[in-house]
């Protein structure tokens, strides 16, 4: 059996459109991005949300629409009520800002739904070292096992 990953909206965002040229570690990222896309998605069954997918159709609208295309070859989980129950429990306890409460609902729907990794280039609020730890122990709290957040260069074998 394959490791489950959440695919975060910022690794679908980094696979579509130019390489950034006003910023060279964004542009790093998006050429990693791409070929761990290319090289090591089939090693893992990716799954990614109705939170994604609201979130990639913003912006230019060609671009949406690849966007879009790429997650019809995820599975898609529901946002259920335990996932917005946890949601908000990350809120209350982690430093998570309100603002950011879509960043806690990734987290919280790829719990509940049982994933072993969420991959994410958003290290300001999901991919943080500083906060993950108080958000594995809510999760646990909550009776699930937490995925393992890492980005696209943690989750290769090389």
């Amino acid at each position: 059996m394959k490791p489950r990953v959440y695919v975060e909206t910022t690794i679908i965002s980094y696979l579509v459109g130019r390489l950034n040229q006003h910023n060279l570690f964004v542009a790093g990222n998006q050429e990693f991005t791409r070929r761990w896309w290319a090289e090591r998605r089939n090693a893992f069954d990716l799954f990614a949300s109705a939170v994604v997918l609201a979130e990639v159709n913003d912006g230019n609208v060609d671009l949406a629409a690849e966007r879009t295309r790429l997650l019809h070859e995820l599975t898609l989980l529901d946002v259920t009520d335990k996932a917005e129950m946890l949601q908000q429990e990350i809120l209350r306890s982690t430093g998570i800002p309100r603002k950011a409460a879509i960043d806690a609902l990734h987290i919280a729907v790829a719990a509940v739904n049982g994933m072993d990794y969420l991959i994410s280039w958003n290290c300001k609020h999901i991919a943080n070292a500083v906060t993950l730890p108080k958000v594995y122990a809510v999760c646990e709290r909550a009776g699930y096992e937490p995925p393992f957040v890492c980005t696209p260069p943690e989750l290769t074998e090389d």
